[in-house]
């Protein structure tokens, strides 16, 4: 669409539970959605936990290479966790009815049901805003960082999911990422209609290396958390023929690194894999394009933004056939799925993967690049605008 024939600007509020610094999926899309917005034009403002303890106030953040209106709202540290913030709730109707009435934004974007979101949800549903909702969080998720009993956990997950639908129906559209993630939520919140709107990328942002590899390496990116599943990774690294030389780069960090370093030495392998820590996109994008296959354990992706990132940099993907990942990897075609939690069935597939020749390694290469594609930023940007606007929008 040329600059002349854009509507006029509107101004969205995005409700962000989790944003910059934090480094997750969630985080990320909210900082490109952002980005990208401003690109086009619109009047941008982000609502986020401080950074700092207890600190309230409003900002222009420089996000993803665009100056932004950020307003953080007073936030505590969840400390069972590597960085999790949290407004406190009885506080946060009070900071959104506040900033409503400053800011008056003709539509609001949560991007959950938690707190920010909700009370951005249930105040802005007051005025008669129109409310877009992204969900990027299930209760079964957040267990990873409590430690209730089993009988516990199944009443924390009804009461997570009954608190999701209650905000969720306020919403005019609801747009978890896949397809399945869709069917998930229609499933345990009843809401129906749920329109599956992929997180996106620009895919031009990385680059694939097409010529052969001169060693096997693997990579993984993504919070070193237990979801994620690390540790099936590690075990199946020893059962790979050790004539195929594999080593590992864990790119990210977070609470289970300790743990997951102190595994690798268990298992003989702490020569094999390096751990990273948190890098820069630049360091990101040369970790994935120097790489042999990426892999991902996870059994909780409502899309994963780093298997999408893998696939622009034109890397073979290895993934556990569970929630979304079954949606980006294609059998055969750009990589393999294997059982979740099954070591030895990883194994295998990464071996399958590095014996493929050199045509048909690159076919599989080029199977990636294609298969990202429709999960183009520019794509996802389209839709949402026409959801602010109230337009329709093909499911």
């Amino acid at each position: 669409m040329s600059t002349t024939d854009r509507p006029a600007p509107i101004r969205i509020l995005i409700g962000c539970d989790t944003f910059l610094p934090d480094v997750n999926g969630a985080a990320r899309f909210a900082e490109r959605l952002a980005a990208g917005l401003v690109q086009r034009g619109e009047d941008v403002h982000v609502v986020a936990p401080s950074v700092r303890h207890n600190r309230t106030g409003t900002f222009v953040e420089t996000i993803e290479g665009e100056r932004m209106t950020v307003h953080r709202w007073a936030s505590w540290r969840w400390y069972p966790h590597d960085w999790l913030r949290f407004v406190l709730p009885w506080r946060a109707r009070g900071y959104a009815r506040r900033l409503l009435d400053r800011v008056r934004p003709d539509v609001i974007h949560i991007q959950s049901h938690i707190v920010i979101g909700r009370a951005l949800a249930i105040e802005g549903a007051k005025r008669g805003i129109r409310i877009v909702a992204t969900n990027h969080v299930m209760p079964e998720n957040v267990l990873d960082f409590t430690p209730p009993p089993e009988k516990a956990k199944r009443v924390f997950v009804r009461g997570g999911w009954t608190a999701a639908a209650r905000v969720l129906r306020l919403a005019s559209a609801v747009t978890p990422p896949p397809r399945r993630a869709a069917d998930f939520l229609e499933r345990n919140t009843h809401r129906r209609g749920v329109l599956p709107v992929s997180c996106g990328l620009r895919a031009a942002n990385y680059t694939a290396d097409l010529t052969p590899r001169s060693s096997n390496r693997l990579v993984f990116v993504g919070r070193v958390t237990l979801e994620k599943e690390i540790d099936v990774i590690l075990r199946a690294i020893p059962r790979i023929d050790p004539a195929l030389d594999v080593s590992l780069t864990i790119v990210g960090d977070g609470d289970q690194r300790r743990n997951l370093e102190k595994l690798a030495v268990e298992l003989g392998i702490a020569d094999r894999v390096r751990f990273t820590g948190r890098v820069s996109d630049e360091q990101l994008r040369a970790q994935l394009t120097g790489a042999s296959a990426f892999v991902i354990a996870s059994i909780a992706e409502l899309q994963s933004i780093a298997t999408m990132e893998a696939m622009a940099s034109g890397l073979p993907i290895v993934a556990a056939d569970a929630m979304a990942l079954p949606h980006l990897v294609h059998e055969g075609e750009n990589g393999y799925l294997f059982q979740p939690g099954n070591d030895r069935e990883l194994a295998e597939r990464i071996e399958r993967v590095l014996r493929l020749s050199p045509e048909e390694y690159q076919r599989m290469q080029r199977a990636s690049l294609d298969a990202v594609q429709v999960h183009d930023i520019d794509r996802t940007l389209d839709t949402f605008e026409a959801l602010y606007r109230g337009e329709a929008v093909a499911g």
